[in-house]
């Protein structure tokens, strides 16, 4: 008879994510994927990433490879604060923000420090896989707030908060995973006007941020809390490295309210002490070399031109079959089958047709922390080229 190994009971409030399971679908030969959520591997700035490690070796060999502070290494504190500083938060010290081992681990903190079980947290409705996933784990109760093509809609969003009273709000109001939608700028001040109306924390999640493709986006909540009085003080916000630079340095950050950063550095210390020096100080040559700029600009073009070979072949391919809001900056399209002259109107079996013909994506049901909208799906447009695009768009159209 075999052992039962007893799992703790947190454990039954969180299953299996469906994209990894999709991916193991995905290994047929030939198949075009839009299923992923991560940048392309060629924009990397590999050599520019080598001269900052080196430089990193070669300036402070003994900091870098060794044990290093929990809250982070200053040298990349006081670069991420400048960094910050040149999109509009010019009221960053190094000293209110952490170093996290991606943004992820940041949110694991927020449920480590925050969530106790049966705590009520409000999120996007879709929203990012793994915060559902991450929050449910401590327990919390996932309110789902409805999402337009301008972000998630402040109306709705306040009576939620009026009626559940969260212990915090969870928001990726820059192109976000998996909408892409961009908050517009008058909802950006009503959120932070309502945090402090009904005193509430609000999580900024800001990975994309960066990757815009014409005019630059409205300013971040961080930023723009410094116009509405006491917001800042009910702000997080977390901020990452991994889609504009290289997933692989695992490099966050998260700025918030002093008595909340400490709490998240003492449970980062029983996690894993610190995110890795030598990642940290490679990260802090990099962007002190000033790099950052011509690689965003480099991304900000290629990506553009793949959103719009998406968006183009959607249209000329699908019709009316589908509907969506073309992106205007990050990874991804979202949209909604419309079953037009009866063609399929569910995502997972959209999905499933799809790699019998050679394509994979994701279903959107799973991206809903309640009330899923088994129409949806997410398409990323980042690891393919301009023509397997339309290739992959094709074969599309032929499943459904």
């Amino acid at each position: 008879m075999s052992f039962a190994i007893p799992f703790a009971d947190r454990l039954n409030n969180v299953e299996t994510s469906a994209i990894r399971e999709l991916f193991k679908l995905l290994g047929k030969p030939g198949i075009i994927s839009f299923a992923g959520g991560f940048p392309d591997s060629a924009m990397f700035d590999v050599e520019g990433i080598r001269e900052a490690a080196n430089a990193a070796l070669n300036e402070e060999p003994g900091a870098a490879l060794q044990y290093g502070a929990t809250e982070g290494y200053l040298p990349l504190r006081e670069q991420l604060a400048a960094f910050m500083a040149s999109k509009g938060a010019a009221e960053v010290a190094p000293e209110q923000l952490i170093v996290t081992t991606g943004s992820q681990q940041a949110l694991d903190l927020l449920g480590k420090t925050l969530i106790s079980p049966g705590d009520k947290v409000i999120v996007e409705g879709p929203t990012f896989l793994a915060t559902i996933q991450c929050f449910k784990l401590y327990g919390a109760e996932l309110i789902s707030a409805p999402v337009d093509g301008n972000g998630v809609r402040t109306g709705e969003l306040e009576r939620l908060i009026e009626q559940h009273k969260p212990k915090f709000v969870y928001l990726i109001p820059t192109f976000g995973n998996p909408s892409g939608a961009m908050l517009s700028l008058e909802r950006r001040q009503k959120v932070l006007e309502m945090a402090v109306r009904h005193d509430t924390l609000i999580v900024e999640d800001d990975p994309y941020g960066d990757l815009y493709f014409g005019d630059a986006p409205p300013p971040s909540l961080l930023a723009l809390s410094a116009t509405v009085p006491g917001s800042r003080d009910r702000l997080v916000h977390c901020g990452s490295l991994s889609k504009v630079l290289s997933p692989g340095l695992r490099v966050g950050w998260m700025v918030g309210p002093a008595d909340l950063l400490a709490k998240a550095t003492m449970c980062k210390q029983f996690s894993d002490a610190h995110t890795s020096t030598f990642a940290q100080a490679t990260a802090a040559q990099y962007l002190k070399a000033g790099r950052m700029p011509a690689t965003l600009a480099r991304v900000r073009q290629v990506y553009a031109a793949r959103a719009e070979a998406m968006v183009q072949a959607l249209r000329s391919e699908l019709g009316d079959a589908i509907d969506f809001v073309p992106p205007q900056g990050g990874l991804f399209v979202w949209a909604r089958l419309t079953g037009a002259d009866g063609r399929v109107a569910d995502g997972a079996e959209l999905a499933r047709r799809a790699i019998d013909r050679g394509v994979a994506f994701v279903p959107g049901a799973p991206f809903f922390a309640a009330d899923p909208d088994h129409a949806t799906l997410r398409l990323s447009f980042a690891t393919a080229d301009e023509d397997r695009i339309r290739e992959g768009i094709a074969r599309l159209a032929q499943a459904l």
